[in-house]
């Protein structure tokens, strides 16, 4: 099974150490392998310890690995101005990290992410990247973006688009900027046609399928570990999650409910994945051979 666990409000209060710890050492009694940390900015965590220490993300991902029971951990949603050393060592350090990281950049532009006020450029964004994936090769990004943000020019969405192309993510979650009443943003000049933004954001959209489909593919053939959580539609079949978080189709039997297993993976969709058993393709290869 999987369990959600927030540690950041948002307020950007950080939970205490003590109760993340105690919080995940109940889910793991009660069948729950993997556990998602959330939170806003949550690579920003700094939790107040028992002693009065302040301990960081990566100190409490290094805590919660050691929980009996727990074999998967993950977090979202982070931050790229918060994407220290430290963390990305974590992601080298622990198997039971998956090897997924969503890090929202908004936009490939300096000038959209200055307009934004984020705290991050394109460089900077390029140098996480980097640094992530020399730590552990098999990551798969996702991010989040916005197209037509008040002053976006097309040489601004080329950027974006550039960036989206150098990165390669296995999967992002984009939308239209729509001004909110009272911020800033929704008063300044520049505002975009809708259909322009819709123009922009086809085109967005349309990029990044084609890339998450060919990460699903690049997936072919390949064994992952599946953590198995409910039937599918089909007689005989289970769903699990891969390590990516991609939905797995399996025929398998129902009592492989919340554990994890060896699949093969020998088919995709844009969002999901079919694959066998490992061991059953083993045990056919065995009494093809008898």
């Amino acid at each position: 099974m999987h369990r959600d666990c927030t540690i950041k409000a948002r307020d950007q209060t950080s939970r205490p150490v003590a109760q993340v710890i105690a919080e995940v050492e109940k889910l793991a009694l009660a069948g729950v392998r993997e556990v998602s940390l959330l939170g806003q900015n949550v690579n920003a965590y700094h939790g107040e310890s028992p002693d009065g220490s302040e301990w960081t993300l990566p100190r409490l991902l290094r805590r919660l690995v050691e929980v009996p029971g727990i074999a998967r951990l993950r977090y979202t949603t982070s931050h790229p101005s918060e994407m220290t050393d430290d963390l990305i060592a974590a992601h080298r350090d622990l198997p039971e990290l998956m090897p997924y990281l969503h890090l929202p950049v908004q936009s490939g532009s300096d000038r959209m992410l200055a307009a934004m006020n984020r705290k991050h450029t394109r460089d900077d964004y390029f140098r996480i990247i980097d640094k992530v994936r020399a730590a552990r090769s098999d990551v798969a990004l996702s991010s989040d973006f916005i197209v037509g943000f008040p002053g976006e020019t097309d040489a601004d969405f080329a950027d974006t688009m550039d960036l989206i192309r150098r990165v390669g993510f296995a999967a992002a979650y984009s939308f239209k900027y729509s001004p909110r009443p009272g911020t800033p943003a929704a008063t300044i000049e520049g505002q975009l046609p809708d259909a322009l933004m819709t123009e922009r954001l086809h085109a967005l959209q349309a990029l990044v399928t084609a890339q998450q489909r060919a990460f699903q593919d690049s997936l072919v053939g390949q064994v992952i570990d599946v953590l198995f959580e409910k039937p599918g539609r089909n007689p005989g079949q289970m769903v699990g999650r891969s390590p990516y978080l991609s939905p797995v189709q399996v025929i398998a039997p129902s009592s492989l409910a919340g554990t994890i297993a060896a699949v093969r993976i020998i088919g995709t969709q844009t969002n999901s994945l079919n694959g066998v058993l490992e061991n059953a393709l083993h045990m056919k290869a065995v009494q093809a051979a008898e």
